[in-house]
């Protein structure tokens, strides 16, 4: 693609901008509803007609630097719009498509992901989550004589799940299967009380990020699976392309407001004066613009390449566990330093470099280590011999 834009992404900026000055003041109800009143969902879905609008990658591109300039909140919606719906898109049936992405686009629906287990993190598959099939059960997900799936199992480090509505979750819906085969890509109704109990993983700060979410025979239409029964892990490996590669275009926008907050710490604190950390500073820099030009590149692919995304994933990974380093680094002695009112009764609250370094430390785990990215790398695309697994 063509990086420089045009007197259209021009004007198609100035839209964004105005839009966003005066939605950002005086919005009533949810961010994410207003962004759908608004049309600014599913501008990178390459199909209209669910309520959204479509935009060229550049305009894409342009919105995404115009939302984190503005410093507008954190999308909520995320999972469904950028994860989900490309999916749905590729892999849905029709009917699929027409009952989830319009409430997508209307920021009516928010989504989590059921993919990582106790046993199962970096290794997917590996998965023991099980949904079996209950054709002659009523109510719930099921009203009205629907085929039933019950699915029974545990699902860890899930964000929003909370206050997501829906849940789309990898489970083992052939009995006995193992590894990759026998996986379904199931779509979960979150609200099932007595079925679904959501649990928030507290942090040594006091706060929670994350949950682990416990499914005791959760219902799931069969009409919900997408790709077919048994295809889920095709249907996961696919979102997760869009995941590590498509989807980390507004990442690198939110990347380079960090790198600024950082490089003026380091001036204002002096740390700057230091030759080697101005050196690490520059070098931060660089690999932020490849990174941008990378992600840029990886939008041009109308089909989530593997190999390019796990490329992108070690790439970020890393860099963002280097720009925490160089956070606290920036700052000094004074990075050590804890909020003054801190007690047992009161939730540690990390400043911004202290949050972005403790954070950034699991940067090269979630969403698929660095060594599964590195296999994927030397499997699919050089054609190395697979690892040897020991049974």
């Amino acid at each position: 693609m063509e990086f420089g834009s045009g007197a259209e992404d021009d004007l198609f900026r100035e839209r964004v901008r105005e839009w966003l000055a005066e939605h950002l003041t005086g919005y009533s109800g949810t961010w994410e509803r207003e962004l759908g009143t608004g049309g600014w969902i599913g501008l990178g879905w390459p199909e209209q007609g669910y309520g959204n609008r479509t935009a060229s990658l550049m305009q894409q591109v342009v919105f995404a630097e115009e939302y984190a300039r503005c410093g507008a909140p954190a999308r909520s919606g995320h999972i469904g719009e950028n994860l989900l719906a490309p999916t749905l898109i590729a892999h849905g049936t029709e009917e699929q498509k027409r009952r989830f992405l319009p409430p997508i686009a209307r920021g009516d629906e928010l989504w989590c992901q059921g993919y990582s287990e106790p046993g199962a993190g970096s290794d997917l598959a590996g998965v023991r989550t099980k949904a079996v099939r209950d054709n002659a059960a009523g109510g719930g997900a099921g009203a009205g004589g629907t085929p039933l799936y019950r699915v029974t199992g545990q699902k860890i480090w899930t964000s929003l799940a909370r206050d997501a509505d829906w849940c789309f979750v990898l489970a083992r819906t052939e009995p006995g299967s193992k590894r990759h085969h026998g996986l379904s890509f199931l779509l979960v109704p979150m609200d099932q009380p007595g079925r679904i109990d959501v649990r928030p993983i507290q942090q040594i700060t006091g706060t929670s990020e994350f949950n682990e979410v416990f499914f005791d025979g959760a219902h799931a239409r069969v009409d919900h699976v997408v790709g077919g029964e048994g295809n889920g892990w095709r249907v996961a490996m696919s979102l997760l392309g869009y995941e590590r590669g498509v989807s980390t275009l507004a990442q690198q926008i939110g990347f380079a407001e960090e790198f600024d907050r950082v490089l003026r710490q380091a001036v204002a604190s002096g740390t700057a004066d230091d030759p080697v950390l101005r050196d690490r500073l520059v070098r931060a820099w660089a690999e932020l613009r490849t990174l941008r030009w990378n992600a840029l590149r990886t939008l041009g692919t109308p089909v989530p390449d593997p190999g390019a995304a796990s490329v992108a994933k070690l790439l970020w990974g890393g860099w963002h566990q280097r720009l925490g380093e160089l956070a606290l680094h920036a700052r000094g002695a004074a990075a050590t330093e804890g909020p003054a009112d801190w007690s047992a009764d009161h939730p540690y609250v990390l400043d911004a470099a202290q949050h972005l370094f403790l954070f950034s430390r699991a940067d090269t785990i979630y969403g698929g280590s660095d060594e599964i990215q590195r296999n994927v790398i030397a499997e699919r695309v050089l054609g190395l011999p697979r690892e040897v697994r020991v049974p």
